[in-house]
């Protein structure tokens, strides 16, 4: 029989706004890291355990997120995160 005794999942997210919409690349950027902060409260208000790794802001405003988390609530992920 097996069992999971432990499990996150590692993603790269890109939080990016349709080209055509006209913004400028700072407006763009601005929505974007809106946009993480909203993804990253809803992460806190679920009690999903994260971290983010890495982002990278690109050329066109573009933000390329690394984020460990905790996979189900059923778990256990504390050795991913120490």
């Amino acid at each position: 029989m097996k069992r999971v005794k432990a499990a996150c999942i590692i993603q790269t997210l890109v939080f990016a706004q349709k080209p055509d919409l006209g913004f400028d690349r700072d407006h763009v950027l601005k929505l974007n890291q809106d946009e993480i902060e909203h993804y990253k409260r809803n992460l806190e208000r679920t009690k999903t355990k994260y971290q983010i790794m890495d982002t990278a802001e690109q050329e066109d405003g573009s933000i390329i997120v690394h984020v460990k988390k905790q996979y189900n609530d059923k778990a256990d992920v504390s050795e991913y995160f120490v």
